[in-house]
């Protein structure tokens, strides 16, 4: 069962400065926070949300039953991250659309809203204004850091920003850099935003539109990413839409996926900000501690001091296990304690959101073992 979420903001007035060169200042983060933080602050566990979540990890919001946290099979009460043990917080990113300060939010030299001039940022820009917010709860050292996909790049960063306080680290379906195919994904994906009549170089807020026509393609492209052929042959396979018979169009939905696509479209269209995709697949393209050692990974993880987990996903062709084997043996190299599991699982990259006994039973344990390191 669901527990009580509450949302807050915290207003932070002095400059951050961006790895761009640039700066934001006088800006908001949106965070949750869930359970009690001991006596010690010893039992805090950050995490990181991926490309369209937010803060609201887990619970549900006052008088709203569908408001679900995108990570509540996982934290909470009882469940393999336990509020009752462990002080959990989410963040919701600088340049996000869900309360944070972005690109639909003004400007605070100008008024104007931001738009296509919101700075760009990256996962370690990210990291660093957690690590304020974190500054300002009062919390130096994390017991543990826990993300996936680009939560997991954010959650790997924060062993190499700040080495000295994270204890754990959990990097599900993750990767240390992006493919040249899934920047060609996130490429293709921006194109459609941009190119959208309705974009307006970014500034479609001025002409009170909306490039949904863009979001729409882009999420299609995104959401195919996620899932794994299997699963989509076995949840659509070829069945038509309506009836046994074909239609013979060129335009008309008639493939079941064809209508699925659309659904999840529309539905993304309505409540995403199109700045704030063109932002965040931007970051995932430029992750890359390595490239600053000469894209020698090994010697870019020696700075880590961490535990580690790493999962990941028989059938994550984006984020596919190999990649979390290349983290895992450049941490060995550097003689760090790590702890792997490749996980025979058929839903693809979003296997990391959804229900499986074997990775829930692996959450649980591990964080059962901090636990017992706290007590």
């Amino acid at each position: 069962m669901s527990f009580i979420a509450t949302p807050q903001t915290m207003h932070f007035p002095d400059a951050l400065p961006l790895q761009s060169g640039a700066s934001i200042r006088d800006y908001h983060l949106a965070f949750e926070t869930y359970g009690q933080l001991d006596a010690e602050r010893a039992n805090a566990v950050l995490v990181c949300h991926a490309l369209n979540a937010s803060h609201h990890v887990a619970g549900v919001y006052a008088g709203q039953d569908d408001s679900k946290g995108w990570w509540d099979n996982m934290i909470g009460p009882g469940k393999p991250v336990d509020t009752d043990r462990f002080f959990v917080i989410g963040v919701n990113n600088l340049g996000s659309c869900f309360g944070s300060t972005g690109p639909m939010h003004p400007h605070p030299d100008t008024g104007a809203v931001y738009g296509a001039d919101f700075p760009v940022v990256t996962v370690e820009d990210w990291v660093n204004a957690q690590a304020r917010l974190l500054d300002q709860l009062g919390i130096g050292r994390l017991a543990a850091v826990l993300g996936g996909s680009l939560g997991g790049m954010q959650a790997l960063s924060w062993t190499l920003q700040y080495p000295e306080r994270v204890r754990h680290a959990v990097v599900v379906a993750s990767a240390p850099n992006l493919t040249a195919e899934n920047i060609a994904f996130n490429e293709v994906a921006r194109r459609a935003i941009v190119t959208d009549p309705d974009f307006h170089g970014g500034h479609f807020y001025r002409h009170g539109v909306i490039p949904k026509r863009g979001l729409r393609i882009a999420r299609m492209i995104g959401h195919i990413t996620y899932l794994s052929d299997d699963l989509m042959n076995e949840r659509f396979g070829r069945q038509l839409r309506q009836g046994l018979e074909l239609k013979y169009s060129t335009q008309d939905i008639e493939f079941q996926i064809e209508s699925y696509l659309r659904y999840q479209s529309d539905k993304f269209s309505d409540y995403f900000d199109a700045n704030t995709y063109l932002l965040i697949t931007r970051a995932l393209d430029y992750f890359d501690p390595a490239r600053s050692h000469g894209g020698n990974l090994t010697r870019a993880l020696a700075r880590a001091q961490a535990r580690f987990l790493l999962v990941s996903f028989s059938t994550d062709w984006r984020f596919a296990p190999r990649r979390s084997r290349e983290i895992v043996k450049a941490l060995l190299d550097n003689r760090r304690r790590v702890s792997y599991a490749e996980i025979d699982a058929p839903h693809g990259h979003d296997a990391f959101l959804l229900d499986d006994a074997r990775y829930t039973g692996l959450m649980r344990s591990y964080f059962e073992s901090i636990t017992k390191e706290l007590r």
